[in-house]
C-alpha cells in the first residue's frame, strides 16, 4: 500500500475558459489529468527532438516488503518523502529548464503554501546560474494552465515572507504569466510560452 500525502488527483474537464482570450483547454481525451498531459507533451518534445525533459522520480521510503517467492519481492507499504527539488527538468535550445507543476481547485487565487521553501531556494539557485525556472499552474475548475516565470513568482513569495498575502491572485498570474495553449501534439505546448530572453535570467 502506498500512502498518498496529497489525496486523489483531480481529472481535467473539457470546459470553456472565462478569460479574455476565451480559449478552450482539451487534453485530447477524457480522463487525462494535468500530470499526464505534461508527460504526453514531454514525450512529444522528445520524439520530435524539440527538447529533452523528464519528470524527476519521487523519493519513496519503503516500509514493508514481502517475498512470496525467492525471486520476487512485493512492496506492501511505502511512503512518499518530501521531494528534494522540483517536478521536472531538462534542456531546451541549449538552456537548462527546471519547473514545478501545481494544480489548484481555487478559482480566484493560488495558495503559496503549495510551494515549499526548499523548492524556492532550489529554483533561485538555478536561476542564478542562468537556468530557466518557472511554475506551471493549472486552475482545475477554470481549466486554464499558466506558465509563471520564476522572477514574478519570487516577487510574490517575498511579499508573503514580508507579511503580505499568502497567495497569488488569478489576475496577478494572468498579468505576469503566459496562458498555455493546448492541442493534440503536444497536449500542452508550454515550451512555446517560455520567454527565452534576458528576463528569464533575472535574479
Amino acid at each position: 500500500m502506498v500512502n498518498y500525502p496529497n489525496g486523489k488527483k483531480h481529472p481535467s474537464k473539457d470546459l470553456v475558459t472565462t478569460d479574455r482570450e476565451k480559449r478552450k483547454i482539451n487534453y485530447g481525451r477524457r480522463g487525462m489529468n494535468f500530470e499526464e498531459a505534461i508527460d504526453a507533451s514531454n514525450h512529444y518534445y522528445l520524439t520530435e527532438r524539440v527538447a529533452v525533459i523528464h519528470k524527476r522520480p519521487t523519493p519513496v521510503q519503503i516500509v514493508k516488503v514481502d517475498y512470496p517467492k525467492r525471486s520476487q519481492a512485493v512492496i506492501k507499504e511505502a511512503y512518499f518523502k518530501t521531494p528534494s527539488t522540483t517536478d521536472y527538468n531538462g534542456i531546451y535550445k541549449g538552456r537548462y529548464l527546471d519547473f514545478e507543476a501545481k494544480e489548484t481547485q481555487n478559482k480566484t487565487s493560488f495558495p503559496l503554501v503549495n510551494i515549499h521553501t526548499h523548492q524556492v531556494e532550489h529554483m533561485h539557485a538555478v536561476t542564478e546560474q542562468g537556468g530557466i525556472c518557472f511554475l506551471l499552474i493549472h486552475f482545475a475548475v477554470l481549466n486554464e494552465v499558466y506558465l509563471l516565470p520564476f522572477p514574478p513568482f519570487y516577487h510574490y513569495w517575498q511579499r508573503m515572507r514580508d507579511g503580505g498575502r499568502k497567495s497569488m491572485t488569478l489576475t496577478e498570474i494572468r498579468n505576469d504569466g503566459i496562458l498555455v495553449s493546448s492541442g493534440f501534439k503536444p497536449r500542452l505546448d508550454y515550451l512555446a510560452a517560455i520567454p527565452l530572453t534576458d528576463e528569464s535570467e533575472e535574479k
